[in-house]
């Protein structure tokens, strides 16, 4: 999760919303992103989204069932349908997201029925730290 903390701060200091990601396989990080949202013009270009296409186009694959994620904040529902897509095995996350998340909160993707694969959750890694750098980001903004 720290990795994914470095991400995120490197993302703030770009503008973007402090979001950091990265994907592990086998013990090792093998592709890590913040939100590019902005720069790329492109509203899809959250960490998470970021990570699984740059693996996914490294390996020439659709599917990941053998890399976990790690990412700062609760993913919404797009990113956790995307991670449901790719088969992620395990997600970690750092601050909850009671307005925008999709895995907790909201629409609780992985619950549903029409939900193909449901990966294993942790929350709350890192929570304070996590929900840290998102708080101190929009108080500037707001």
């Amino acid at each position: 999760m720290r990795d994914a903390i470095k991400e995120a701060i490197h993302a703030g200091k770009n503008d973007e919303v402090p979001v950091g990601a990265v994907l592990v396989c086998d013990g090792t990080i093998v592709a890590r992103s913040g939100n590019i949202t902005i720069l790329n013009s492109d509203p899809t270009a959250h960490a998470e989204i970021n990570v699984i296409r740059a693996r996914c186009g490294d390996l020439g694959v659709q599917r990941l069932p053998d890399h976990d994620l790690y990412v700062t904040l609760e993913p919404c529902p797009m990113c956790a349908s995307a991670i449901s897509n790719a088969r992620i095995r395990r997600v970690y996350f750092g601050a909850y997201d009671p307005k925008s998340g999709g895995v907790e909160h909201g629409p609780q993707i992985y619950t549903h029925d029409s939900c193909h694969h449901k990966p294993d959750v942790v929350g709350g890694v890192m929570e304070q730290e996590c929900a840290s750098l998102l708080t101190d980001f929009f108080k500037t903004r707001r």
